[in-house]
């Protein structure tokens, strides 16, 4: 294993201090419980936004705190759900008397632990929504979810919801649009190697030198099939097929087109990837009108990529392109 950490214990300890350095002027982060919160937290009136899961994602979900999108993220261990304790204190830390919504991914851990943390909350008065995320297509179950996974579609969630927060929407809106989305989104995507969790120290899976892994989940679970690697054009028909179908998308659709790196991916095959999907959607008649490339919810350093296609309309394209001011996702200020 080679990675630029000290003690395995203390990554992400180290890392939440290295986002506190370095983004300062966004965000506040506490420590005893871990938590990330947007500076000047609490905003009176506004409806807050609140998530948060396994580590080993970045720049999901600290980076995606600030004007216009989350309002608190809860870092867990890597590939872990943070327990209960944090998401209640940051759930507290961020309520500005309008109400929170917890966006959730679909996997065991994070589904319980929100779920009793939003119990808590209420408990003190604090009114909690939830959504949950379960844009994956590839498997309906996996060994961390009952039901679809919640995977790259989150970050499409986080902003969009997040500018109708901002607009000082209230809780009713907020939770509709991010389910809206949610609801409109589907994604899949694939592995060319396997990562290493730094407390395992070897990699989570094995794949050979020629085979990629079709449908993987961002931990590194298994996928719909494992094959042999194949050019980037036939891996994109493969991933954007079950996609299309899935919601369905028809011609005359207009939509967001999101291809996301799995951390170890250059941004020109990104590019490669996005060429060849806008493609496929130019010749079924579906208008890619917005777009977003780059490495935003990872595996580590996982090589590999996933589709996402969010299907738009004037409201949700409106909230799109709302400003937005976070460390890894910034425009419009």
């Amino acid at each position: 294993m080679k990675k630029l950490i000290n003690d395995p214990k203390n990554v992400v300890d180290e890392a939440a201090r290295g986002i506190e350095a370095a983004h300062g002027d966004l965000v506040d982060v506490f420590y005893d419980p871990i938590y990330i919160v947007r500076k000047g937290a609490p905003v009176q009136g506004k409806v807050a936004l609140v998530s948060g899961g396994g580590s080993g994602h970045e720049p999901l979900h600290g980076g995606f705190v600030g004007f216009g999108m989350l309002d608190a993220a809860v870092p867990g261990p890597v590939f872990t759900s943070p327990t209960p304790d944090p998401i209640v204190a940051a759930t507290k830390a961020v309520d500005g008397g309008a109400g929170v919504l917890h966006i959730v991914k679909n996997y065991t851990g994070d589904v319980l632990n929100f779920e009793t943390a939003a119990d808590l909350a209420s408990a003190d008065d604090i009114e909690v929504r939830s959504v949950i995320i379960n844009d994956d297509v590839a498997v309906k179950d996996s060994l961390y979810t009952a039901g679809r996974r919640g995977v790259a579609g989150t970050v499409l969630v986080e902003k969009i919801a997040g500018a109708s927060a901002e607009r000082l929407d209230d809780l009713e809106t907020v939770t509709r649009i991010a389910q809206k989305v949610n609801d409109q989104t589907r994604s899949m995507g694939v592995a060319l190697t396997p990562c290493v969790v730094p407390h395992a120290g070897e990699p989570s899976f094995t794949l050979a030198d020629d085979e990629i892994e079709i449908g993987i989940g961002i931990h590194g679970e298994p996928g719909r099939e494992r094959i042999k690697l194949e050019p980037a054009d036939a891996i994109v028909d493969r991933l954007l097929g079950p996609i299309l179908e899935d919601l369905p998308f028809a011609s005359g659709d207009k939509v967001l087109l999101f291809v996301n790196g799995m951390g170890g991916t250059p941004q020109i095959e990104l590019y490669i990837v996005f060429r060849r999907a806008a493609e496929v959607l130019k010749e079924k008649g579906v208008e890619v009108t917005r777009s977003l490339v780059g490495n935003f919810v990872t595996s580590l350093e996982m090589q590999g990529a996933s589709i996402t296609v969010l299907k738009l309309d004037d409201e949700l394209t409106e909230l799109w392109d709302a400003p937005v001011q976070t460390a890894a996702l910034r425009w419009g200020r």
